[in-house]
């Protein structure tokens, strides 16, 4: 892989020396609602350059770190199956290379690429999800591919009990219904979340981390596709991603910043600084262990 022309703030070590590869995967053809995500990854790193590379919620600085940003995938727009053929690629590239894997979406659904390399590695994954939005439809309009989908086909491959949803407030019945049999699904806020990252680091479980930014009321994040209202705080998640990311992160995407729907460039700003303060807590606790 050869260095990006315009790389995230900070994000410039060669592949080589890196630990840690940010990539993006600028997809949104299966968006229900509206339309934009696929700008997001590009948005983020040409925005990060409003940022310090140094964090005072964290005391870290990026620059004490290695992370190679690759770019976008160049991805197929008109078939989901192949997008996530050419994510699913990648990721094991990076995974095959001992690096961690950071995605910047892109719509939901680009997960589910990341994930299937995960498995191949670690096929006793669990996941960790933020959003809004259960994602667990068996289908939309017919399409099993979708991002409404998403956590449905990783749970299809995933099994019971190890998909663990914070924060969840919109969904169909069906979905909250089937949440209750075989998802660990913890509605509206991170309620529960201290004992489930204390119980996956006892037990040194491999965890896949998905945060898809609507989790964040629409108030502080208005430029996403599907904007819930009742979303948590800034800094409810920054306190949460510190927590995930004590735990064996495997693999990470942010997702769903569609750039154009907040002319004001606010939530463009939030997700920076979230994709910011993600990559210091992944880099500062992988270098702790």
């Amino acid at each position: 892989m050869r260095p990006n022309i315009e790389c995230f703030i900070g994000c410039e070590a060669s592949y080589e020396e890196a630990d840690l590869i940010l990539f993006g995967a600028p997809f949104d053809s299966t968006t229900s609602y509206r339309p934009g995500a696929r700008f997001g990854s590009s948005a983020i790193r040409h925005e990060s350059f409003g940022l310090e590379t140094y964090s005072p919620y964290q005391e870290e600085d990026l620059t004490d770190y290695s992370v190679f940003d690759s770019g976008d995938l160049e991805l197929c727009f008109g078939s989901a199956e192949a997008a996530l053929q050419d994510i699913q690629e990648r990721t094991e590239e990076i995974l095959k290379d001992d690096k961690l894997p950071l995605m910047l979406g892109g719509e939901h659904l680009v997960t589910f690429g990341a994930v299937q390399a995960v498995l191949k590695e670690w096929p006793d994954l669990h996941m960790i999800h933020f959003d809004a939005h259960a994602d667990l439809r068996d289908d939309y309009l017919g399409a099993k591919l979708s991002h409404a989908c998403v956590l449905r086909r990783c749970y299809d491959r995933i099994g019971d009990g190890r998909i663990h949803q914070f924060c969840i407030r919109s969904g169909e019945r069906e979905e909250f219904a089937f949440a209750s049999q075989h998802t660990d699904m913890h509605k509206f806020d991170f309620e529960g979340l201290e004992v489930l990252t204390e119980q996956l680091k006892e037990k040194n479980i491999p965890v896949y981390f998905t945060i898809d930014l609507d989790c964040l009321d629409p108030s502080i994040f208005p430029g996403t596709g599907t904007p819930e209202a009742g979303g948590v705080t800034f800094m409810e998640l920054l306190h949460a991603i510190e927590k995930v990311a004590q735990t064996r992160i495997v693999g990470a995407d942010v997702n769903e910043l569609a750039p154009m729907l907040d002319t004001s460039g606010a939530s463009t700003a939030v997700a920076c600084k979230v994709v910011r303060e993600l990559l210091l807590a992944l880099l500062k606790n992988r270098k702790q262990k």
